[in-house]
């Protein structure tokens, strides 16, 4: 199942975070935690905010991972579904209203 996961980062908290976040090696960046599988992240680094996909079999695996840094931002997780997984769905919902 994929996840996006949007954050906000209060004025208070950008320097710290910046500082930890720009000292991670690549390696470290990419190391969601065991059973979860970055697919991108975007950063807004003006606005302090971005949003990240990924995928997993276990919501607990992306909490574990988001939860090392939910005390310095505000995080939401939100299953996601692509193009053609919302195309199945959509004709899905379709069809239950026409009948």
């Amino acid at each position: 199942m994929k996840f996006m996961v949007t954050w906000a980062i209060p004025p208070q908290n950008w320097l710290p975070v910046l500082e930890v976040f720009s000292s991670m090696t690549p390696a470290e960046r990419a190391d969601y935690g065991e059973g979860v599988t970055a697919l991108g992240r975007w950063h807004d680094v003006v606005g302090r905010k971005g949003v990240a996909v990924v995928e997993a079999d276990d919501l607990a695996a992306v909490q574990r991972y988001m939860g090392k840094w939910n005390p310095h931002m505000e995080l939401q997780i939100t299953p996601v579904v692509d193009d053609e997984e919302a195309a199945v769905i959509g004709g899905q919902i379709v069809a239950d209203n026409s009948a």
